[in-house]
């Protein structure tokens, strides 16, 4: 395991648990962009309980590398999805949002993989 992957697994699970906390929290931004896309209120729970279930599975998957590739690869999937649900929304300036996400996801997932 390299230290590489480490630190980067580390943000990434860090990022995703500020992520899902800003859905938890209903910021009004996040309300207002999710309606934009056609997403109704009640799912920013769901979608937060998934972002943080993906990090906790990088983290865990520091000690189990199996739980680490399938968290990396559900978020890499998850984040792919917001970006194809804002853009099937017309939403382009808000596909940098969920960018820096996506990639450290990536990351994380390719480090796995060359490590």
């Amino acid at each position: 395991m390299s230290t590489a992957y480490v630190i980067v697994t580390i943000v990434a699970a860090a990022a995703m648990l500020i992520a899902s906390g800003v859905d938890v929290f209903r910021a009004q931004w996040v309300r207002d962009n999710m309606r934009r896309y056609g997403i109704p209120d009640w799912t920013l729970r769901p979608l937060a309980l998934i972002k943080a279930a993906g990090a906790v599975g990088l983290l865990v998957g520091l000690a189990i590398p199996p739980l680490g590739l399938a968290a990396a690869i559900c978020l890499v999937l998850y984040f792919l999805g917001a970006i194809f649900t804002i853009a099937r929304a017309r939403g382009y300036r808000d596909l940098g949002y969920p960018m820096p996400y996506l990639a450290l996801a990536a990351a994380s997932l390719v480090l796995f993989v060359l490590a």
